[in-house]
């Protein structure tokens, strides 16, 4: 996993307004992968929110991205993996619900791009949950179209709704769709929630054949909590729908 310039200038945007004071953690230890090709797009991001550093105060020798966060203002940044092979400070298997000593520890928890290659993703969301503080944010950025055979899943932006918004009764603050080619000719598209439009997502056209981001940002509340079951929007919608109107059966429905 590594911040390209796309998931970088959302890491700068979300520095100008989010100031985490507590634990910071990232899934997988993140490497920063400067595209020298965007150099002009680099300077342009860090500029548009008050940056004045420019390419060495990014990077760190060994490719990691501490530095980066460091100098967002995302201080002390730790990281959380299965093995400890690229040297995370935290070695936890995502499979599993975390200990009871990591509940409720971190201000801002990143994954970018490491739920996509583990197998049971309901548990690594429940596990994300527990993990983060009330008033803590969860930022995704994993796979929506083009990353076939790159993990296990690609994610639907239904998931941040069903999941985060409705079962969990957490604030998304932000879903969208992020090319990973800056000039492949396709922008940003924010996703609004199924059950508010009263329809499935409509993406035709909107996104491109490439590789594209779902990108989200989701914050934990006290009023938060976890659900017994996630229902699909526009399923949990048709279901409430028959039973307002008295229907219990199939048949009933189709008469």
């Amino acid at each position: 996993m590594a911040v390209d310039y796309v998931v970088f200038e959302r890491l700068v945007e979300l520095s100008s307004r989010f100031k985490p004071e507590g634990r910071k953690v990232m899934l997988g230890r993140q490497g920063f992968q400067y595209q020298t090709r965007y150099r002009k797009l680099y300077r342009k991001a860090l500029r548009a929110y008050g940056y004045e550093e420019k390419r060495p105060d990014l990077l760190q020798d060994d490719g990691f991205s501490e530095t980066l966060f460091e100098t967002l203002g995302f201080h002390g940044m730790e990281s959380m993996d299965f093995s400890a092979y690229e040297g995370a400070t935290l070695i936890h298997d995502l499979n599993k619900l975390p200990d009871a000593d990591l509940e409720n520890q971190f201000d801002l928890i990143f994954d970018g791009g490491t739920i996509e290659h583990v197998f049971n993703v309901p548990v690594a969301l429940e596990g994300v949950f527990r993990m983060l503080k009330p008033g803590g944010r969860f930022i995704s950025v994993n796979g929506l179209n083009g990353w076939y055979g790159h993990g296990m899943y690609q994610f639907n932006p239904e998931l941040v709704w069903t999941f985060w918004g409705r079962a969990c009764n957490c604030n998304v603050i932000d879903c969208r769709a992020i090319p990973v080619e800056p000039d492949a000719g396709f922008k940003h598209v924010n996703f609004e929630d199924p059950a508010e439009t009263g329809h499935r997502l409509r993406l035709k056209n909107k996104i491109g054949p490439g590789r594209t981001y779902l990108y989200y940002e989701v914050e934990k509340t006290p009023e938060s909590h976890l659900p017994d079951f996630a229902l699909q929007s526009d399923y949990e919608a048709t279901w409430q729908g028959y039973e307002k109107a008295g229907v219990t059966r199939f048949d009933d429905a189709r008469s």
